[in-house]
């Protein structure tokens, strides 16, 4: 009996879905994406859109910390207008980190940047364009629960991770 191939959690902004919060896609053409769709690997998924949010909807960013604040109420998630979006931010992450589980994926690899799927950078909460090093409130909550994140500027590395087998070893790489 031949084991089912490792599945991997993938933002679905970067697979060319119009989901993020202005209402693009960022896409991804890049032969890995392509070969671990055609093996049946990929798992979509938009926190956003799963906690119910609009496309389009205003820029939100975490102010006060990165996305582990958040899950431990030391930090928000703040529209560009001030309007707290927290409780959507998590209840997104907790989505997310629910797909992941169903579909035992061991990888996840989320858009750059974004407060819930940044993985070592995000913006700075002051909406002038401006990154810092930072994780999303759903990286934060994958890695707490034993999932390796990367960006999708780390396709490579994710890749080798992946052909390594250290996905089943139990080894958790933060990517932080």
């Amino acid at each position: 009996m031949e084991a089912k191939p490792a599945r991997i959690l993938i933002s679905a902004c970067l697979m060319g879905k119009a989901v993020r919060y202005n209402g693009s896609a960022l896409p991804v053409d890049n032969e890995i994406i392509q070969r671990w769709q055609d093996e049946g690997r990929l798992v979509l998924v938009c926190p956003e859109l799963a906690a119910g949010m609009p496309v389009p909807r205003p820029p939100a960013e975490i102010q006060q910390g990165n996305g582990e604040a958040v899950l431990q109420g030391q930090a928000r998630v703040i529209e560009q207008w001030g309007n707290d979006v927290s409780r959507e931010f998590l209840q997104g992450a907790y989505q997310a980190l629910a797909l992941a589980q169903k579909h035992q994926c061991t990888l996840a690899i989320l858009t750059e940047g974004s407060p819930s799927c940044g993985s070592s950078r995000i913006y700075d909460g002051r909406f002038n364009g401006t990154q810092r090093t930072g994780q999303g409130v759903t990286t934060a909550l994958l890695r707490r629960h034993g999932i390796t994140v990367f960006s999708h500027l780390q396709l490579e590395q994710a890749d080798d991770f992946l052909r390594s087998g250290s996905q089943s070893s139990g080894k958790i790489n933060q990517m932080s």
